[in-house]
């Protein structure tokens, strides 16, 4: 055995062994209880992020460890390869995106490979490639033909400039993002999925899904937007009727103006004779429409000159046009209520519109003062007729069978969520299976048509899609009357290829359907990892069409990822200078010199390039804006995968951010030389004795029981707790015991061996290199990587202890076991760690802690 530890020909050497065995293919094995752990795939952007990093690794570790439970584990990994950020580089580097982004992905396959990823690369899929969007375009035609599909006018952000349809976080200050061309709300045809027939479905099944973290649950619950109420209808003198709903009818008697969207057919009309108007519309037609931009904007609007009819009081109202109605959400108008909803209160106290209250509080003044704001709450009605002093319960019913009984209105559930809009104008991405024909409609590609190959040698100037200027792509013929017909040529939304791509992994080699029979076996993801950041879009649509695969028959699971982990972001230092009009410029932390105090506070940090300062500005998420990103492959190099991925595990738990620090990159290098040492001081020593668990000394009792101890907070903290943090120290801990034990008598030496063992064996799903080479070292011939997971000794934890009470000032707060021959600062640092009694010391100062040998641990605290 090498003395010296050596990591990249100890990698390069486990790596050749995993590819040459083909350790981490599988295959559908009805004997195994299977596990299907997956990251989500990375965007092929050039080179991997230390997020990614910190994904795959966790993901890496948790199949590892998996496997070594006996487990049939399938890890595979692929590419999310279409989308905008390709056609922005083939822009910059002149090259086409198909040729940008698969050479983007033999780099990035290659840093994955360095990492030591036991992925299965049989199963690689790419979303841009045929073979694979060929079975989206399929089922996309069969949701069609189930009427699940539909196209529509819909307004949209429109680049005149680009000739491209925007994101609403691509539109800044009203312009492109790119071409600085102020953005149009332009409307034009595009095609939708029924999302919403999936809504109720989508909104309960999230109670029995144990396994999600409880924030991704409430972001997706307060997404979907479920919400009772009363859809109801304003007659409008001289024209149709407007249709609103509302969840507050107890406030209906407070209706003071009835308003509706710009792009409404109401303000349309107006806006033919009231140039004011016309202006107003045409400005709003350059407005964002987020929802958070649309509650920070300054209300404005104007009276169309129609009137509408209350629906209970037969008076009349006039009829607003206003910038913060929508007209995506519902009908695009709303009844105004300002004395009771703030929105409508700022507009009225603007235009000096009339209020009238109609809800007072329950136990309080029959006023309330309306001039700072609404009164916002439930409450009891007042002015509102016979239904004076009913609360809101008894309120919202009787309203409602009212207007039913008078054919005005009914009680229907609402959803905020709204159908998913999959056209794209852009390039780069799956062409949509339809084919347009002037005499038969949209009509969809048949089947032995498909798949519709998006052409890849293409000259691509920004301007437009290429394919909407290639008459070979386009012009066809209809399939169904065989008259000259057009080709789509929008293509589908990115969301299209990763809300599938996890089935499609488990029917890989799959050439004559969507899905076979494997896929069944591998569904649902037993667990999933990736950012919070896609908590709501990406997983709810993969939810929705997992849903829609199950009611094709595709699959025969309801949902498809049993158990979410969401990690935390990579964070690092950042480091600036201002120039003269006080524009910052930033630098890499790998490019300062940092100079820190005894207790890691920056002192001084210089630029190495000129020696001249910096100013710090803490930790902040790496990223390319703040130039703190650290490259993986730098790292790497320099202190090989094994260091890179321990770190990453080891510096925070995996659903906290995780700041990135040099020295804790240099502390996970040197503990693993340490364990290098261990294992070779050890073979060193002689050889070891037969194990003889009835004739070992104290101390040698002692190791074996530290060793397994460790190995069971280990497990628990692996399989159920997912803390790999702190599983990394407890091997920590029983490194430190092992450098201590010092007896080398053939049984001695047995004792040490099995606790280098677990130890290894502990440690090998999260390093796997060099416990790899160190499983060979310590004598055995088959590989680690078939070993499995050891299994407590339980008479190894024998022990006489004590049990002892523990008080936090004076209050019984818990109970901790402690040996019988436990000193003083062991028996406290265990008191403190009991989780109990941490929620009770937490934020508060520990002013002494009493130790009554063989009773009691008293612990007083203080703020």
């Amino acid at each position: 055995m090498n003395e010296h530890y050596q990591p990249h020909e100890i990698e390069a050497s486990a790596q050749q062994f995993w590819e040459t065995e083909q350790v981490f293919k599988v295959q559908q094995d009805d004997s195994k209880e299977k596990f299907y752990c997956l990251s989500m795939f990375p965007y092929p952007s050039g080179r991997l992020h230390m997020g990614h990093v910190r994904n795959y690794t966790i993901g890496d570790v948790i199949s590892r460890h998996q496997r070594m439970l006996g487990k049939n584990v399938l890890q595979p990994m692929g590419w999310d390869a279409f989308g905008l950020p390709a056609e922005n580089a083939a822009i910059k580097n002149n090259v086409p995106p198909a040729k940008w982004t698969y050479e983007n992905i033999d780099y990035m396959r290659n840093q994955l490979k360095r990492l030591g990823f036991g992925y299965d690369w049989d199963r690689e899929i790419a979303t841009c490639h045929p073979q694979y969007y060929r079975w989206e375009q399929w089922f996309f035609t069969k949701l069609l033909e189930k009427g699940l599909v539909y196209k529509k006018n819909a307004v949209v952000n429109w680049d005149p400039v680009d000739q491209t349809v925007l994101a609403n976080e691509q539109v800044i200050d009203g312009k492109g993002w790119r071409s600085g061309a102020p953005v149009e709300r332009k409307e034009i045809p595009q095609w939708f999925l029924k999302i919403t027939a999936y809504a109720e479905e989508l909104l309960s099944d999230l109670d029995a899904m144990e396994g999600w973290p409880e924030q991704v649950k409430t972001m997706q619950r307060n997404w979907i937007g479920r919400s009772e109420g009363v859809e109801l209808t304003f007659e409008v003198v001289g024209e149709k009727s407007l249709e609103v709903f509302t969840t507050r009818p107890d406030t209906l008697f407070g209706v003071t103006y009835v308003a509706v969207a710009p792009q409404h057919p109401l303000a349309l009309k107006a806006a033919q004779n009231n140039p004011a108007i016309a202006d107003f519309i045409e400005r709003c037609s350059h407005l964002k429409v987020a929802e958070a931009e649309m509650a920070k904007l300054e209300k404005e609007g104007f009276d169309t000159g129609f009137r509408a009819i209350h629906p209970l009081t037969g008076k009349e109202v006039p009829v607003w046009t206003a910038n913060f109605v929508l007209m995506d959400y519902g009908s695009g108008a709303v009844m105004a209520v300002p004395a009771h909803d703030q929105r409508d209160w700022e507009f009225a106290h603007k235009y000096q519109l009339p209020l009238q209250q109609v809800i007072r509080p329950e136990d309080g003044e029959t006023q309330v003062d309306l001039s700072q704001g609404a009164y916002t709450e439930k409450g009891v009605l007042v002015n509102s007729g016979d239904f004076d002093d009913l609360s809101f319960d008894i309120a919202f019913k009787a309203i409602a069978a009212t207007l039913e009984e008078q054919k005005k209105g009914k009680v229907v559930v609402n959803y905020r969520l709204r159908d998913w809009g999959v056209s794209r104008q852009r390039y780069w991405g799956a062409p949509i299976p339809v084919i347009n024909c002037d005499h038969c409609g949209p009509v969809p590609v048949p089947e032995d048509q498909l798949p519709v190959v998006l052409p890849e040698d293409i000259e691509f100037d920004g301007v437009g899609s290429p394919i909407k200027k290639m008459p070979s792509f386009y012009q066809t013929s209809c399939p169904k009357c065989g008259a000259d017909a057009q080709r789509e040529t929008d293509t589908f939304d990115t969301f299209m290829e990763s809300s599938w791509y996890y089935a499609r992994f488990a029917s890989r080699n799959c050439n004559e359907a969507m899905l076979d029979g494997e896929a069944n076996y591998w569904a649902p993801v037993d667990q999933y990892v990736g950012g919070i950041e896609h908590a709501i879009l990406h997983l709810l649509y993969a939810r929705f069409f997992h849903k829609l695969m199950r009611d094709l028959g595709l699959v025969n699971s309801d949902e498809p990822f049993k158990r979410l982990l969401t990690q935390g972001m990579v964070l690092a230092e950042t480091y600036y200078r201002e120039d003269e009009k006080g524009g910052k410029h930033w630098f890499s932390p790998q490019d300062v010199q940092v100079k820190r105090d005894e207790k890691g506070n920056i002192v001084s940090a210089t630029l190495l390039s000129d020696g001249e300062p910096v100013l710090p500005a803490g930790m902040s998420k790496m990223s390319k804006s703040k130039n703190n990103g650290i490259d993986p492959q730098v790292m790497i190099d320099r202190y090989g995968a094994d260091t890179v991925r321990l770190f990453m595990m080891f510096a925070a738990p995996p659903e906290l951010s995780l700041e990135w620090s040099d020295t804790g990159v240099e502390g996970a290098h040197r503990f693993i030389r340490r364990l290098w040492k261990l294992v070779t001081d050890h073979l060193n020593k002689g050889q070891a004795g037969n194990l003889d668990k009835n004739a070992l000394t104290d101390e040698q009792k002692e190791l074996r029981r530290k060793a397994h101890e460790t190995l069971q907070k280990v497990t628990d903290d692996i399989e159920r707790r997912h803390t790999f943090n702190t599983a990394i120290a407890a091997v920590m801990e029983l490194c430190n015991a092992i450098s201590k034990f010092e007896d080398h008598s053939p049984q001695g030496l047995a004792v040490e061996r099995e606790a280098l063992e677990l130890a290894v064996l502990m440690l090998s799903p999260i390093i796997p290199h060099v416990t790899h080479q160190l499983w060979t070292d310590l004598g055995h011939q088959d590989a680690i990587c078939s070993a499995s997971w050891p299994a407590v000794d339980s008479s190894a934890l024998v022990r006489d202890t004590l049990e002892l009470v523990v008080q936090v000032n004076g209050k019984v707060r818990g109970k901790i076991q402690v040996a019988a021959d436990a000193d003083r600062n062991v028996i406290q640092q265990l008191a403190l760690a009991e989780d109990n009694v941490q929620r009770h010391v937490a934020d508060l100062t520990v002013r002494k802690v009493i130790v009554v040998p063989g009773k009691l641990v008293n612990i007083v605290v203080g703020s």
